[in-house]
């Protein structure tokens, strides 16, 4: 994992994954040999907004407590990517907010503030499942662009 944080190719944001996961019902079951299937997995990008200052702009913040509740009930994973605002990181996504008051929508500002539409990257995703010995995964998530990018990694989704 670390070889593959430290190469990522996006200079807006910090490169350091966290994985969480109930220690009662880690991702698979202790003592599994082979690769767990299926396993439950939430890649879960940074809203330092919405996580830490309530911010009502989007629902990030119950997204993520969903998953931990769901994690700590059935199992699974959630990684943390440090990826706020679509990537551009968190002082431009404030000048975001700010065009976005004045009409705009998140993808008009971004590319406003001269950024893609979506700079996330997921290029350490399949390292980390790789590390933690799962083969494919249960993606909780309502974007199905996660889900193409995901498997365009060949993570098995």
């Amino acid at each position: 994992i670390e070889n593959a944080a430290r190469d990522s190719p996006n200079p807006h944001v910090g490169n350091e994954p966290c994985v969480i996961y109930c220690a009662s019902l880690p991702p698979g079951k202790l003592g599994e040999t082979g690769p767990r299937k299926k396993v439950p997995v939430r890649i879960h990008d940074q809203c330092f907004t919405s996580e830490v200052f309530r911010s009502q702009r989007c629902d990030c913040k119950e997204q993520l407590q969903m998953a931990l509740g769901y994690v700590q009930e059935h199992g699974g994973a959630i990684i943390y990517l440090q990826q706020e605002g679509r990537g551009i990181g968190l002082a431009n996504k404030i000048a975001a907010y700010a065009l976005q008051d004045d009409g705009m929508d998140t993808v008009d500002a971004n590319i406003h503030l001269g950024f893609p539409e979506d700079c996330r990257q997921y290029g350490v995703v399949p390292a980390i499942l790789k590390d933690m010995g799962i083969d494919s995964i249960q993606l909780m998530t309502n974007n199905p662009r996660k889900v193409n990018r995901l498997t365009a990694l060949g993570v098995n989704v």
